[in-house]
């Protein structure tokens, strides 16, 4: 079930920052508290493979997101003892030596089973008579962007060997903060400096007819 307009779940989870210091975040209070935006990207696994290439690429774009009043966090089911040694190994390692923002460590898995992003079911087994996890028990790649208020904007979930393209992050970013500061609604492929709508049938018309 979409969680989009909805609050983001109000629990609490182990961190680490880039230090290697142990925090525990509250990713609702981190955008009702402090008046910001998040955007909170999951991922799969320390030291995999796709993961350590998004993690870098969001680090990359970290000063776009600052500019618009949004911290990044990032998430796995991962210790945080794992979280330090791979922000302990090199980039040309695999490693992800250089990012700053923190990072959760959902051991319980608490947060990503109340968001329903785990690859895991349950299923009947014979020889055991009963019903047995099935599945890797780990995140998929799922982003969500939270207002000021707690309220979830927009998910989007990719499967385990996909990865993500952090500008439309940034693009979404930007529409939404089109739509609060101006009123008027953002078409498709809309981007910063582009024509927005009024939500009405004229204006929808008129800027079909220009386009």
């Amino acid at each position: 079930m979409s969680l989009v307009g909805k609050k983001f779940p109000n629990i609490t989870v182990d961190a680490i920052s880039e230090m290697g210091d142990n925090l525990r975040i509250n990713v609702l209070e981190e955008a009702t508290e402090n008046n910001q935006k998040v955007l909170l990207f999951w991922y799969p696994k320390d030291f995999t493979f796709v993961c350590p290439t998004e993690l870098h690429a969001f680090q990359a774009a970290l000063g776009e997101f600052k500019k618009r009043n949004t911290i990044v966090i990032g998430a796995s089911c991962d210790t945080n003892e794992v979280h330090f040694a791979w922000l302990n190994t090199p980039k040309n390692s695999g490693g992800i030596e250089g990012v700053t923002y923190p990072i959760l460590a959902d051991t319980t898995r608490n947060l990503a089973a109340e968001l329903g992003i785990l690859d895991i079911e349950m299923e009947y087994d014979e020889a055991f008579d009963g019903e047995l996890l099935v599945g890797s028990n780990v995140p998929y790649r799922a982003t969500y962007l939270i207002d000021e208020e707690g309220k979830i904007f927009h998910e989007s979930v990719n499967d385990m060997p996909l990865g993500r393209n952090v500008n439309e992050y940034l693009r979404l970013v930007d529409a939404y903060t089109h739509v609060q500061t101006k009123g008027e609604v953002c078409p498709a492929n809309w981007e910063e400096g582009k024509d927005a709508m009024t939500a009405d049938r004229n204006s929808t018309a008129a800027y079909l007819g220009s386009h």
